[in-house]
């Protein structure tokens, strides 16, 4: 993979191409994006690095390899134009929604496609990458851009019928952390704590308790049970969060999204 094409640099292509230039494996200058607003799109390569292009066609003639992150509904009006330039290329979809059997329908044999599913963590080299097992990338490509992405996070790949739901945990799972270090902070701010020093205090804490089951590979409610002393306020803590459904509003959170899908 020499020049790498986005098409769109909404949140998620931004969060990708800064984690590619962050890691040092992908050079400012090989990395090019179209999309229709030409300001923001200047405005975030200027903050990027990228090489901002004003034609999708220009942009797809020069790249060896193009990233589909434009809004999914965006998709087959974009291939209406480009579709016959693309030939020959490989596709990396990161396109909600879409799996390789979607594209396959449009495009054929005429491209090699794997679809991934990012998260917004890849621009700190903390995200999950959830590549889709069926994939027409020959073993080369394919190695290659596991390993581009392995720069970004961890890498997992997953049969089609689970893509929806990793995508669901992985993929919109950051605005529910967010969401918990947010109401963690106003708590702090509460009894006292500067707002920044509560946030600080929280994604360590997050952060920490997360890396510490990565690196035990111990189930969490063993590791809950460390923290909670019998009649301690660690346990006071955790029975308010099961009274007030803790569990059952997360899994809830992901049957709406899994709902929505259907």
């Amino acid at each position: 993979m020499n020049k790498i094409g986005f098409i769109g640099m909404g949140n998620m292509a931004q969060a990708i191409a800064a984690g590619f230039v962050n890691s040092g494996k992908v050079k400012k200058e090989n990395l090019l994006a179209f999309a229709p607003n030409q300001e923001k799109l200047k405005k975030n390569a200027e903050k990027i690095g990228f090489v901002p292009y004003d034609s999708v066609k220009n942009l797809v003639k020069d790249s060896d390899s193009v990233i589909i992150a434009c809004k999914p509904y965006q998709i087959e009006s974009v291939f209406a134009e480009v579709k016959d330039l693309l030939k020959g290329k490989a596709i990396i979809s990161v396109a909600a929604g879409w799996v390789y059997s979607s594209f396959y329908k449009i495009l054929g044999d005429d491209v090699r496609i794997q679809c991934i599913m990012p998260n917004t963590p890849a621009m700190v080299g903390e995200g999950v990458m959830l590549f889709e097992k069926d994939n027409s990338l020959n073993q080369d490509e394919h190695t290659k851009v596991i390993a581009l992405f392995k720069t970004l996070g961890i890498v997992e790949e997953l049969p089609t019928n689970l893509m929806g739901i990793g995508g669901a945990i992985s993929g919109c799972g950051p605005a529910f952390m967010d969401l918990i270090m947010e109401a963690y902070g106003d708590a702090a701010v509460k009894y006292g704590i500067s707002r920044d020093m509560a946030y600080r205090l929280v994604s360590q804490t997050m952060a920490g308790s997360a890396r510490l089951q990565q690196k035990t590979n111990s189930h969490p409610g063993v590791l809950k049970d460390a923290v909670c002393s019998p009649n301690g306020t660690t346990i006071r803590g955790v029975d308010v969060l099961e009274k007030n459904g803790v569990r059952g509003a997360c899994i809830s959170c992901i049957d709406a999204i899994m709902d929505y899908k259907k």
